[in-house]
């Protein structure tokens, strides 16, 4: 079974189920549960999730977060969560499962610096250290993040982007970096999509070959006196490095908005009032 294959694509005629490029957009009616569950359930999978929650995040979010992915993350798989924290942060008392287990990860770098700075930077180290050998896939997400309905293997691919709810429905006026200078720059006139910072996945070394792209960005722009976002430098790389699977933006839909009709089911919302 090609992965990256997702039965009854075209049973959503209002929205974009294949890109220019042949890689699945994942919509609800856009893949078949049942057999998706039959196909992974033979594959022995372990997947990750990888947050970073220090200081008055940890204190907001951190709960919402685990308790929420805990009940509707891969539910029926087995899951390391990875949770890269500072000593200030308290973890939530969540009920024991066989299938789930919980890694404290310290924070390598300033947690008063950048945030994906330091975010990035030491997933990077952890993926290298032991994550590449202990789970199949990886995603990383930010904190203020709630799971509402599964947010199942219809998602997993080789490298997964995740379109941004705003931008995927406004679709002109988008934020790419435009300034030629900056290693994120996307010149006027290109561009496919506008994805979203707060979620990434595929398999381990690819989100580390995208990580590693996002430090050299950030580098050479820092060189040249520029500093560009790191939701720029992510549509970068996905420009010049095609994902393999999009996610709707039902899969990181934000509080702010209200869902128009092709928003079938909200998987997760993300929380509008801190800004990643």
């Amino acid at each position: 079974m090609n992965t990256n294959t997702v039965p009854g694509t075209w049973k959503r005629p209002d929205v974009v189920t294949i890109t220019d490029w042949l890689a699945p957009v994942i919509w609800e009616g856009t893949f078949n549960r049942q057999v998706l569950g039959r196909y992974y359930g033979r594959q022995n999978l372990t997947i990750g999730l990888a947050v970073l929650a220090t200081g008055r995040t940890a204190d907001q979010y951190l709960e919402m977060f685990m308790r929420s992915a805990n009940k509707h993350f891969m539910s029926g798989y087995r899951v390391v969560f990875y949770i890269m924290v500072d000593a200030l942060s308290r973890l939530p008392d969540l009920e024991p499962d066989p299938l789930r287990t919980f890694k404290v990860l310290p924070i390598k770098g300033d947690r008063w610096g950048d945030f994906h700075l330091t975010h990035m930077s030491s997933l990077a180290e952890h993926i290298l250290g032991h994550i590449e050998d202990e789970v199949d896939f990886l995603f990383s997400m930010t904190v203020n993040r709630v799971f509402q309905n599964d947010f199942g293997v219809e998602t997993l691919g080789a490298s997964v982007a995740q379109l941004h709810a705003w931008w995927y429905f406004k679709n002109k006026d988008i934020p790419y970096e435009r300034r030629p200078k900056s290693a994120a720059c996307i010149p006027f006139g290109q561009g496919d999509f506008y994805y979203d910072g707060s979620v990434i996945g595929g398999r381990p070394l690819e989100v580390l070959t995208l990580i590693e792209g996002y430090l050299q960005g950030v580098t050479h722009d820092h060189k040249n006196g520029l500093n560009s976002t790191y939701e720029r430098h992510l549509n970068k790389y996905f420009f010049t490095h095609k994902p393999t699977k999009l996610l709707s933006p039902e899969y990181s839909w934000n509080t702010a908005l209200r869902p128009p009709a092709q928003v079938w089911s909200v998987k997760a919302t993300r929380l509008s009032r801190w800004y990643f």
